[in-house]
This record gives C-alpha cells, sequence and structure tokens, in this order.
C-alpha cells in the first residue's frame, strides 16, 4: 500500500507543472472572452447551436453556466443549450495534457464535441425550437456557482485550479492504482465495460455527474488504458459542469429538466456506441 500512495504522489508531481500551464493559459482565455462569449451566443439567432458549440469548447470558467440561465429566460434556444453542454470541455483538456495525450488525439477530440454539438443543436432546433422570449430577474454569478475563484486574479485563480483538480487526480489516481494492483487492469476494463459495445452507457452515467471531477475520472481512466476513446467521448459529452444542478435550480418546469437531462444522457450513448460499432467494424 505504501508504495501504491507513493508512485500516486510521484505521478501527481509529475504532472504539477503541466496542469498549471494548462490553467494559467484557460485562465487568460477566460477573462479575455468570458464577456465576448456571452454577447456571442446572445446573438447569434438561428446560428445559436454553431456558435455556442465553437464557444463552448473554449475552456472557460462556468459557460455553461451562463448558457443555462439566458436558456431559462428564453434568451438561447434549447438547441445552443444543448450544443454548448455537448461541446463543452470542463477539466478533460488540461487533465489530457497533464497525462501528455497526443496533442492531435485532444484536438480530435475537441472537433467531434463540436461537430456533433452542431448537429445536434439544429437538429433540435428544428423539431423543437421554442418561439417566446421573457425577461427574468436571474442572475447567476458563474464564479460563485463555479466556485472558480475567477475574481481572484488569473495567477491565484490559476493556483487554486490547479490544486483541486490535482486533489481530484490524486484521489482518483489513489483508487485506480489500488484497483489495479490488486483487481488488474481487466477488473477495471470489466466495470466499465472496455471491450463491450455497451461501454457508453456507463461513460456517460459518470459525465452526468455535476462535478468536474467527472470529467477528470475519465480522462484518467483513458489514459491508463481502462476505457476506450468513444467511451470517453460518450462521457465527455454528457459532462456539462455544474450546469445541470443550475437547470434543476433555476428552471421551475422538472419534466422539462429531466427531458434536457435524458437528451443529453441520449445524444452522449449514441455517439458513443456509434464509434464503437465503426471501432468493430474496422
Amino acid at each position: 500500500m505504501f508504495d501504491i500512495i507513493m508512485d500516486t504522489l510521484i505521478d501527481a508531481l509529475k504532472i504539477l507543472p503541466f496542469l498549471f500551464l494548462a490553467f494559467l493559459l484557460i485562465e487568460i482565455i477566460e477573462h479575455k472572452l468570458s464577456q465576448k462569449t456571452k454577447q456571442a451566443v446572445i446573438k447569434s439567432g438561428k446560428f445559436g447551436p454553431v456558435i455556442g458549440s465553437l464557444l463552448g469548447a473554449i475552456p472557460q470558467c462556468g459557460f455553461s453556466v451562463i448558457a443555462t440561465n439566458l436558456y431559462v429566460t428564453r434568451i438561447l434556444s434549447l438547441g445552443s443549450l444543448i450544443a454548448i453542454y455537448l461541446s463543452t470541455s470542463d477539466e478533460m483538456i488540461p487533465v489530457l495534457l497533464s497525462n501528455q495525450v497526443d496533442a492531435s488525439v485532444i484536438l480530435q477530440i475537441i472537433g467531434i464535441k463540436i461537430l456533433v454539438g452542431m448537429i445536434f443543436g439544429f437538429l433540435i432546433d428544428l423539431f423543437l425550437r421554442k418561439k417566446e422570449k421573457k425577461t427574468s430577474d436571474l442572475h447567476y454569478d458563474v464564479c460563485e456557482h463555479d466556485h472558480c475563484h475567477c475574481k481572484e486574479g488569473i495567477l491565484k485563480s490559476s493556483c487554486i485550479h490547479t490544486l483541486k483538480t490535482l486533489l481530484f487526480i490524486v484521489v482518483i489516481s489513489f483508487l485506480l492504482n489500488v484497483l489495479f494492483a490488486y483487481g488488474g487492469n481487466a477488473f477495471i476494463e470489466k466495470i466499465f465495460l472496455k471491450d463491450s459495445i455497451f461501454g457508453p452507457f456507463i461513460a456517460s452515467l459518470v459525465g452526468l455527474i455535476p462535478n468536474c471531477g467527472a470529467s477528470v475520472i475519465l480522462s484518467e481512466l483513458y489514459a491508463s488504458g481502462a476505457i476506450s476513446i468513444a467511451s470517453l467521448l460518450a462521457g465527455l459529452l454528457t459532462g456539462s459542469g455544474v450546469a445541470i444542478l443550475v437547470l434543476f435550480k433555476s428552471n421551475k418546469n422538472l419534466k422539462e429538466n429531466l427531458f434536457i437531462l435524458g437528451l443529453v444522457y441520449f445524444i452522449g450513448v449514441f455517439v458513443g456506441l456509434f464509434l464503437e460499432v465503426i471501432h468493430f467494424a474496422l
């Protein structure tokens, strides 16, 4: 057990510089683009799913929460909201970068998430678009909801993000290392159905966890080889951080909230299954 703890801590120290640099870049982007992205998506009109998918993929502090607020007040269409949920990257980019996953793989993942967001966003708006708009006194402080400390300065915020995510990684890595040590790779792969076409069902459920820990778990599992890239994408597509919690808190229509949750899960599973079928067919 001591060896497992030491290996976990050593691995964490190795990825710490990469994690900090990734979050520093993300903070710079967030501080420069936050208000601009909000205005861009508000003015996007029928092209909301395109703009939303592109902006959602940019690592920003709580953009999916902003989108949720705009949807609740009917400034944003359902298709645009789903597009942003699907393309949101959360902690995936810094975690994969810190694990030294090939940059081309990360870009492919981001590209697929953007494309999926656009396609399903347009389809949803085509069939389910709600025309009415209403005003609301709802004003969500994104930093407060996501606890991202983005008003405390770029450097301090980057440090806080890095330490929080590193803590997640240490805990998750420790648990995975214990499972690998006592159960073996096959045990982990069996739990997440790696060699099964049904793997995306499990990964998509993990992605729905309303916390950045979901993307950390999925990214760490992929980096360790415990899940396929299809399952990784299935889980990342359903992950939108704390936005789902905000939706259930602010939108009083429980039936609509459950429909959105089910829709996001269905899309994640569908895309994951599609990619798994392609993989098994090749």
